[in-house]
């Protein structure tokens, strides 16, 4: 079912340059999101990337210690989100980084709010193209424990996430 939410051009242009990795200075690299979330408009008609809430890769090591510990502080607790997260891990062959589109639905957010993001997600999915892995998660205690995110970019070969071992 469809709800008739558009996307925001600049939810797609934040996808592209998180998708695309082109060869780019130290500088470019470090202006380069390493997580975003999106949601809502006030209007509830757009998807549109939330203000404030991302984190660029030259901020790790620098404002940000453990990536993925930050992401998940971003996330409201009593609201959805959508969200993408540029995951670095490692399996026992190689190194990997893949783009995760994460469906934030917590217990605690209204069920107007819910229903909402729910019928928006295959909008947002659409624009999406060639994203491998999608995480539908409804709780921080889902989210916290990094091996759940291993579990969904590989199982058990996944060693390391953001270079901490699992």
């Amino acid at each position: 079912m469809a709800s008739g939410v558009t996307v925001n051009d600049e939810v797609i242009r934040v996808f592209n340059d998180m998708k695309v990795r082109k060869s780019s200075s130290s500088d470019e690299v470090k202006k380069r999101k390493k997580a975003v979330l999106f949601c809502l408009s006030d209007d509830k008609k757009k998807i549109i990337v939330e203000e404030g809430k991302q984190i660029l890769v030259g901020d790790i090591g620098e404002t940000v210690d453990d990536p993925y510990a930050c992401f998940v502080k971003l996330l409201p607790l009593n609201d959805c989100r959508y969200g993408l997260y540029d995951a670095t891990y490692e399996t026992k062959e190689s190194k990997k980084e893949d783009l995760v589109f994460i469906f934030w639905a917590p217990e605690g957010a209204p069920l107007r709010s819910k229903m909402i993001y729910a019928t928006s997600k295959d909008a947002i999915k659409k624009k999406f193209t060639g994203i491998k892995h999608e995480w539908q998660v409804n709780g921080l205690d889902e989210l916290q424990d990094r091996a759940t995110l291993a579990e969904k970019l590989g199982g058990s070969v996944v060693v390391t996430l953001e270079g901490k071992p699992l």
